[in-house]
């Protein structure tokens, strides 16, 4: 389908032979790229500064010991939401899970933000996942229907762009904020920003829906969505049994198991979990980039302000050179002439996230100054916006159109699975090792033992990111 207006967005795939030419910010995409990249600014910018406040929120709401779960309960219900929004784009098109999505994530700020207790606050995260994966895959499915080949990895690439301001902005402000108002005005304030996305991108998707209405198509395959609902269930508990470390865990330990490994078998492409070459591969290393490098950010905040004695706002700014690097990243591999080097490219991201990785941890040793964690984390950032905008990009390639929102779903389900297990991990090995019971910084030393605990997750994740590197040259399936 054709549409006379210069501004509005074709609602189906184009294929390359009618590419009208122009680039991501000609005539034909602009407004859809600039309200793509403003929906990635906002979660860009709610992402660093939740970083930033999130040790401080822990600690005042006394729940350190539940801290890995205000990131993994975000993604636990991403899980879900992932599914359904596959199906929910594939039959009806990206505008209602998209904004829905924006308004289902703003709910779970405001209610993070006013939580009384650990608890609450965890359950606000967990309906910012819910609107989260709403969101990201409808983001997948809009490149993927409107841009041609040629400009996708353009398009990628502004995804990862749109983290450099936020990037240098978001600890700063949030560091500020969480100092003299508190980290609640931190979630709290975030929504607001949800009116630039709305603005700027809803006329033209709303347009082009009206003009171009989207078939509908099957059903909603019940299958799939009961597989999500245990995926993200049997990742919940995990996640508690995990946190408990005695005989009565193992009860909810043996369900969760019992739940996620068949719905993830179920929900990811055949052999994914065996490394099949091609798609299977491509859809594991989402996962595996994500989980290792987003487990170890997590801790790195909380790390920097025990075990340093950094306020809030230099905690977070140890994470603002992952941000900016990793748009350069991305940039590189959308150059021209990139492609004939992908399956390099990613191999040699994940090496660098490995190394970064690895070299956060070196801060833990006495004279090792406080700033190497931010070099560290730069070189880190520059490993993931290769990979990462790579793997998309294969993921595209390697997708028939009917597929295009099953296969971003399963690529995002990958990204949320790894978060999940290693984040949750990542939690274990914290409380495990004294972790949970580190002291308010301002208030006394950290526990004994506590700097192992964050050296262990540092280094294990490093090589999980290893892994990565050598499952790397099974990207392009035999011919």
């Amino acid at each position: 389908m054709t549409t006379a207006s210069p501004t509005s967005v074709d609602s189906t795939p184009i294929p390359d032979g009618a590419d009208p030419g122009g680039g991501v910010l000609s005539g034909r995409y602009r407004a859809l790229t600039l309200g793509i990249v403003s929906v990635v600014l906002v979660i860009a910018f709610e992402a660093t500064a939740v970083n930033t406040a999130m040790p401080t929120a822990a600690r005042q709401l006394n729940g350190l010991g539940l801290y890995a779960f205000a990131f993994s309960g975000y993604f636990t219900t991403t899980l879900f939401a992932l599914v359904v929004s596959g199906q929910w784009c594939d039959r009806r098109g990206p505008l209602r899970p998209l904004f829905t999505g924006i308004a289902v994530f703003g709910a779970g700020l405001v209610v993070a933000g006013t939580a009384p207790g650990m608890w609450v606050f965890v359950a606000g995260r967990a309906i910012q996942g819910l609107g989260g994966g709403l969101v990201i895959v409808a983001l997948y499915v809009v490149v993927g229907r409107a841009y041609p080949e040629r400009l996708r990895p353009a398009v990628f690439a502004a995804f990862s762009s749109a983290w450099v301001l936020p990037s240098i902005v978001g600890p700063l402000v949030s560091g500020a904020v969480t100092q003299h108002l508190g980290w609640r005005w931190v979630f709290l304030a975030v929504p607001v920003l949800i009116l630039l996305p709305l603005a700027v991108m809803g006329p033209a998707l709303a347009r082009s829906e009206r003009e171009h209405p989207v078939l509908k198509g099957a059903d909603f395959d019940r299958r799939r969505t009961l597989l999500a609902a245990m995926a993200a269930v049997g990742a919940g508990l995990l996640q508690y049994a995990g946190q408990r470390r005695d005989l009565i865990g193992l009860v909810p330990g043996i369900a969760g198991a019992a739940l996620l490994v068949p719905a993830v078998l179920g929900l990811l492409p055949k052999r994914t979990l065996r490394a099949g070459r091609g798609l299977p591969t491509v859809i594991l290393l989402r996962g595996v980039a994500a989980g290792a490098f987003f487990a170890a950010e997590a801790f790195i905040p909380l790390m920097m302000t025990t075990q340093r004695g950094l306020s809030p706002t230099l905690a977070g700014l140890t994470l603002t050179s992952g941000g900016l690097s990793w748009a350069l990243g991305s940039w590189l591999q959308g150059r021209p002439g990139a492609e004939r080097y992908r399956e390099a490219m990613i191999r040699c991201g994940f090496v660098l996230t490995a190394v970064a990785i690895a070299g956060a941890a070196l801060v833990l040793v006495p004279g090792v100054p406080a700033w190497a964690a931010s070099v560290a984390w730069g070189v880190g950032g520059i490993g993931m916006g290769l990979a990462v905008a790579s793997v998309s990009v294969l993921m595209m390639k390697l997708s028939a159109p009917e597929d295009a929102g099953a296969n971003s779903a399963a690529l995002q389900m990958s990204d949320a699975l790894g978060n999940v297990l290693l984040t949750g991990l990542a939690g274990v090995l914290f409380a495990a090792l004294g972790g949970g019971s580190l002291a308010v910084a301002h208030e006394g030393a950290a526990a004994a033992g506590s700097p192992g605990a964050f050296a262990v997750i540092l280094l294990v994740m490093a090589g999980v990111a290893l892994l990565g590197a050598l499952l790397a040259g099974r990207v392009r399936a035999r011919s």
